[in-house]
């Protein structure tokens, strides 16, 4: 079985996290679990940065230390690095 791309992985932990922030009912409606599915998706973004091998792209790098995730998401997106395009 082949393993799994980690930067897809990122990638949909990236998308998870965006749309978390965004998801305003759930805010209003419960702050507290809103803030612990937020706290849920950070980690899960720092965990899939651990399994990353080298050569991670140094942009990459900058931008997940900073977490300036759209940044980061938008530059694996930009590189193919998830291999989303044909």
């Amino acid at each position: 079985m082949p393993t799994e791309n980690p930067y897809r992985l990122l990638t949909e932990a990236l998308v998870t996290r965006r749309d978390v922030i965004a998801d305003r009912a759930h805010y209003e409606r419960d702050p507290q679990s809103h803030l612990a599915a937020l706290q849920r998706a950070s980690e899960e973004i720092s965990n899939l940065q651990q399994t990353l091998t080298p050569p991670v792209p140094a942009q990459l790098i900058h931008f997940l230390e900073r977490c300036s995730y759209d940044k980061a998401l938008a530059y694996i997106k930009e590189m193919n690095l998830d291999g989303s395009k044909p």
